[in-house]
């Protein structure tokens, strides 16, 4: 079996896990900042803090072993324009809220019948596309030459090595502080403790994404027929992905778009196993407006940032990359701003 054939599969393999996990655990950044900020629950909150730390942990891991280089990723970049991405961050975090989920969460609900999560699904992939390729596209190079920055150190060890470490302690020290710190964070609450089913999707959700770097960094490694590595992200791979189905013929499947299709096919699966699917539309047109208003934001910020809250709060960050810090602290801060404070989506009259 040849290396591409070989990611297809694992890509498919993650995605249906992923897709599983998510519907049966909830797992959702803005989900576990909601519940955590504003109802006083922070359970979700620590399962994705968890699969941070593991993500981080069995990353760094892999790349010390020497089984994968992280530096081939679009995270490790040597230049990169710090406020694009912080603006990118901002806008997804706050269409997040808009929408009620992220771009991952949206394709798990639409597997359990939540036809909105379809109108989501659709219009972030058009509006990641407009800014990666299309209409959008043109003030984001300019802004992004206007603004970029080359630096000496793009990642947190690079950062301690500049400071005198070694390059392998900085590593270590790097990924045990980080990882340590979002575990212990995680595991400091005692419901989160009690709660053995949030504290599997963390673990499976961190252990995807280095499988994720495993997949495309050693086993799909091939000089003649190379791929990119990556592991889960979700803005342009849905771009992709609605791009495939509607113009198949002469593309070629790659990580992540099979990843998209298994994600959606492991919540239907899931979904209707456990009596867990059925069908949902919005209760409003306003709803449908304020749902596809953020999908857009979500679809252009995701494309400025780099990635989501999966693609940069999880894999770019397994990465000790800075310029994933950056645009981790703008999505926190944009969904921050959606969920309190002046600037809070606040709850639709019903009739």
């Amino acid at each position: 079996m040849d290396p591409a054939t070989i990611v297809i599969i694992a890509a498919l393999i993650i995605g249906l896990i992923y897709g599983s996990v998510g519907l049966l655990s909830g797992f959702c950044m803005m989900s576990g900042l909601r519940g955590w900020w504003a109802e006083g629950d922070g359970r979700l909150a620590r399962t994705y803090a968890l699969a941070m730390g593991v993500a981080i942990a069995a990353s760094q891991l892999l790349a010390a072993a020497g089984l994968v280089d992280l530096g081939k990723s679009i995270y490790l970049q040597p230049s990169f324009s710090a406020p694009v991405m912080f603006l990118g961050g901002l806008l997804f975090g706050y269409g997040m809220v808009l929408s009620n989920g992220c771009g991952s969460r949206a394709l798990v609900l639409l597997g359990r019948g939540n036809l909105r999560s379809f109108v989501v699904v659709i219009v972030l992939g058009i509006f990641a596309e407009m800014t990666l390729k299309g209409l959008i596209a043109p003030a984001r190079i300019a802004m992004v030459q206007a603004s970029q920055a080359t630096v000496s150190a793009n990642s947190v060890p690079a950062l301690l090595a500049d400071i005198g470490l070694g390059a392998v302690p900085a590593r270590m020290v790097a990924a045990s502080a980080l990882a340590a710190v979002l575990i212990i964070f995680a595991f400091a609450h005692a419901p989160f403790r009690k709660s053995p089913g949030q504290i599997a999707a963390g673990l499976i959700v961190g252990l995807l994404v280095a499988g994720g770097w495993y997949a495309t960094g050693y086993l799909g490694a091939d000089d003649f027929n190379p791929v990119p590595v990556t592991s889960l992200t979700f803005i342009a791979p849905i771009a992709d992905a609605l791009q495939y189905v509607m113009l198949s013929t002469g593309s070629t499947l790659n990580f992540g778009i099979v990843t998209v299709f298994g994600v959606f096919a492991g919540s239907l699966i899931t979904a209707i196993a456990t009596g867990r699917f059925q069908l949902e539309g919005y209760r409003s047109p306003q709803h449908m407006l304020r749902s596809a208003s953020g999908a857009a934001l979500m679809g252009a910020g995701g494309v400025m940032a780099f990635g989501c809250s999966v693609g940069q709060g999880l894999t770019g960050l397994s990465t000790l990359s800075l310029s994933s810090l950056i645009a981790i602290a703008g999505i926190m801060l944009g969904t921050g701003a959606g969920l309190r404070g002046s600037l809070r989506v606040r709850p639709l009259a019903t009739a």
